[in-house]
């Protein structure tokens, strides 16, 4: 675990986005017991999908990465909302990205590095995870990566 992570974000000079509202009807962090479950996040600024299409196609490996990366501090945006301080994250224990992959694309593991990369920058060991990168058709509104996450809590 790595302490006062929001001097290493500063440190890192990583500022968090407002933590965006829900698209649908869910609620974008569920606490149960010490775990945080995270609701997919799409990377967006202004409401809008910060690239739209599919890996491999529209959108190239590298801005799947800057998407994934994104769609990780939106979801650590929500989860301080809730959680009260990123302090509380014991360990980051799974992340799920899904990848909308154009027909013979097969990097999604590339792509969700963006992801898995920029938790273990922020949080050191604790930021090592499972993880599944899945292929997909299509994502809503038209996003390249959507990623969701559970996160192990210290208590209050």
């Amino acid at each position: 675990m790595v302490e006062n992570i929001e001097d290493r974000l500063a440190s890192l000079k990583i500022e968090l986005p407002p933590a965006p509202p829900p698209v649908a009807s869910y609620v974008p962090v569920r606490i149960v017991g010490d775990l945080a479950h995270l609701s997919g996040q799409i990377a967006m600024v202004d409401g809008e999908p910060i690239h739209r299409g599919r890996v491999g196609g529209d959108v190239s490996l590298e801005q799947g990465q800057e998407a994934a990366r994104r769609c990780v501090l939106q979801a650590l945006a929500a989860l301080r909302d809730v959680a009260g301080s990123l302090d509380r994250v014991e360990a980051i224990v799974q992340l799920s990205v899904f990848v909308a992959s154009e027909d013979g694309f097969n990097d999604q593991p590339k792509v969700a590095n963006g992801a898995s990369d920029l938790l273990v920058e922020i949080f050191g060991d604790a930021g090592r995870h499972a993880r599944v990168a899945v292929g997909v058709g299509e994502l809503p509104l038209g996003a390249p990566v959507e990623v969701g996450m559970v996160v192990h809590l210290m208590p209050r």
